[in-house]
């Protein structure tokens, strides 16, 4: 179950070397295991395996399970990723044992509006795992200004999401496998994909890009990788607006297997309706994909218009239809926002630079 969040964890566990990690989280799917060794992570699952219940439950049960452990190995600090069920836990541990550091970091990607309604679930704890935090870390600006709203009373340092550079990056020797690729997607010469790597939610306004397509020459198809709870909404949607053969459901891949959908591709769009930052704007400025996306959330930390990638209205299929026309009209902005992307990737979101910070 793989998000930015998720990505991130990995991509800083794996390289911080002399430190133990236990994550604790909840197991959601049965056919996950209870226990299991990830990297340099011991993953630890709560729960019978039961979904939203066993989430919901994450506060009490991963605080027990904390507990239990740091009685064995004596933690010397922990950390909670997003204010969510597992910073409940995490605040709860806190709480009784104040000697022990507690980092928070925020990679919120949710809506102000889902926020505001797990927050009122949550009660006083929501708040209370800001302030008994020892420091904070966000992935922008949105979620920094988003901490001190919360009261949040320790030091807050912005460290954005990275990008793997070595497997983001295009190799010579691939040319054969995206060849055939492009052949098994049936890609013709004239065929531009749109591309959009990433969970199938409303958030990331999937619907958007389909309802744009009756705008574009048919030689425009919309490549779509990844799962979710969308899914069969946004295939309803594409048959409902007759342009089901020019949308492509590819399925969800391991990064990866997943990178070189992106490397067949000719602009990364997502209209999000909200976003924390965008690994996956990132991901594509890495391959020198261009990138549309909106102004919210974390977007604005790097997208600068016509200069790293173009940016779109919110639920305006017309504009977006508009604005990929453009980038494809213009040899010249289309160069120019390829070449700054990779730069800003290189020099500003490089895993092995922001492990550091």
């Amino acid at each position: 179950m793989i998000g930015g969040a998720e990505v991130a964890v990995k991509e800083i566990t794996d390289r911080l070397s002399g430190i133990e990690f236990d994550l604790i989280c909840a197991r959601i799917k049965k056919e996950l295991p209870v226990h299991e060794k990830i990297g340099n992570v011991e993953v630890w699952r709560v729960g019978g395996g039961r979904g939203k219940s066993d989430k919901f439950l994450l506060p009490w049960r991963g605080f027990k399970l904390a507990k239990k452990l740091h009685r064995e190995k004596r933690y010397d600090a922990i950390w909670a990723i997003m204010a969510s069920f597992g910073g409940l836990a995490a605040a709860r541990f806190k709480k009784h044992f104040p000697e022990i550091p507690y980092l928070l970091t925020l990679q919120e990607g949710d809506t102000p509006q889902h926020i505001r309604s797990r927050a009122r679930w949550l009660g006083s704890g929501y708040d209370a795992m800001f302030r008994r935090a020892d420091h904070l870390t966000a992935i922008s600006e949105y979620l920094k200004e988003f901490a001190r709203k919360h009261q949040a009373g320790a030091g807050i340092d912005l460290i954005p999401n990275g990008v793997d550079m070595k497997l983001f990056s295009v190799k010579d020797n691939e040319v054969e496998e995206l060849t055939n690729l492009k052949k098994e997607l049936k890609k013709g010469e004239r065929d531009k994909f749109i591309v959009h790597t990433g969970r199938l939610t409303q958030k990331n306004g999937l619907e958007q890009i389909i309802r744009a397509l009756p705008f574009l020459p048919e030689q425009f198809k919309f490549l779509v990788v990844g799962g979710g709870a969308d899914l069969e909404k946004l295939k309803d949607l594409a048959q409902e607006l007759r342009v089901g053969e020019r949308v492509i459901f590819a399925g969800e891949f391991p990064h990866p297997q997943m990178v070189k959908y992106l490397k067949i591709s000719d602009v990364f769009v997502r209209p999000s309706l909200s976003e924390g930052l965008g690994n996956s704007f990132l991901e594509a400025m890495a391959l020198g994909v261009p990138v549309i996306g909106t102004r919210v959330g974390g977007i604005p930390d790097f997208l600068r218009n016509e200069e790293t990638g173009l940016f779109c209205e919110i639920g305006d299929p017309q504009d977006l239809a508009q604005k990929i026309k453009k980038l494809f009209s213009d040899d010249d902005l289309r160069q120019r926002i390829v070449d700054n992307g990779k730069k800003l990737i290189a020099e500003k979101y490089d895993w092995d630079q922001i492990v550091k910070k």
